[in-house]
């Protein structure tokens, strides 16, 4: 393409611009930035990015700054071609390009809330199996809750969860306000069901409570089973998505090989042609947003 060396050059002399200023100005710069989108993600988001950011460099599935500054390249650099051979304009291209690295932000957040979740998910799941499995020996729930407590199998947040259950219980001299906070905390049906069961057996008796709390851990046992399958249809479906978003945006480039290029730059002309190829990027870009906050989003609910 006649101007592609041009481009080339720019996006050059940009990058030089943006990381060879001056080191002062671009950590406060830098600083200042990533203060506010924290406050942004803290105010709206579902859960604090700094908790879950934390969380993921705990489990060490966090970025690297590597692996950040290749999805700056690769978003931006994808961004910035659509926009050039989409218009042949490098002003279209440096917006798109700068719209697609602002908006990595956000992906790490939804990224790292899917970390988050699946943490919370396997933490939910070995609460539940443990405390049926202490029950059977202790016959009694607030006992059980301090042996999972006390066995080191839970981490935080769900620990502290459970010893404020544990001091409510001694509190009210029942486990029924104990049971309701953990529930608005963690309204997994695993979680549900399973105390739901303790209140019949802690008010009604014990009877049969042994065969009651088997098959309680085998509905568990498939509640968990279908959740993975979940997530592995998910990764499935994210890495066809992906190649499919890709192919999206690549018909118009098809599409203007198959015209030539001067007959394209002749339609480009028009300004309703322009607008509709906009159109056409924003509608891909919902596309792709929508699949990746579906892979994201709700990882280990039932």
């Amino acid at each position: 393409m006649r101007t592609l060396p041009e481009l080339i050059i720019l996006i050059a002399l940009a990058a030089f611009v943006i990381f060879y200023r001056n080191s002062k100005d671009r950590a406060s710069s830098l600083k200042k930035m990533a203060d506010t989108v924290g406050d942004l993600y803290n105010k709206y988001a579902p859960y604090s990015f700094k908790v879950v950011r934390e969380k993921s460099k705990e489990l060490g599935q966090e970025f690297t700054t590597r692996q950040y500054i290749e999805q700056i390249v690769v978003l931006g650099g994808f961004a910035g071609l659509i926009g050039y051979f989409y218009f042949y304009s490098i002003v279209w291209a440096l917006i798109y390009g700068a719209i697609a690295v602002a908006a990595i932000p956000y992906l790490a957040y939804l990224r790292c809330k899917r970390v988050y979740s699946e943490f919370i998910f396997e933490q939910i799941q070995t609460y539940t199996t443990n405390v049926i499995m202490e029950f059977n020996t202790t016959q009694s729930f607030v006992k059980s809750l301090e042996g999972v407590r006390d066995s080191g199998v839970v981490e935080e947040p769900v620990l502290s969860d459970i010893k404020k259950m544990i001091d409510l219980s001694y509190q009210n001299g029942t486990i029924d306000e104990s049971i309701a906070y953990f529930n608005e905390k963690y309204p997994f049906y695993m979680v549900k069901n399973m105390h739901q069961l303790f209140l019949q057996i802690t008010k009604e008796g014990a009877k049969d409570a042994g065969e009651s709390l088997e098959n309680m851990s085998l509905d568990i046992d498939a509640l968990v089973e279908g959740v993975y399958r979940d997530q592995m249809d998910r990764k499935n479906f994210h890495k066809k998505f992906l190649t499919f978003a890709m192919v999206l945006f690549s018909l118009v480039v098809v599409v203007e090989f198959m015209l030539g290029e001067d007959n394209y730059l002749e339609l480009l002309d028009m300004w309703y042609v322009q607008l509709i190829l906009h159109i056409i990027i924003w509608v891909n870009v919902y596309f792709l947003w929508s699949g990746e906050k579906y892979y994201n989003d709700d990882v280990g609910a039932e």
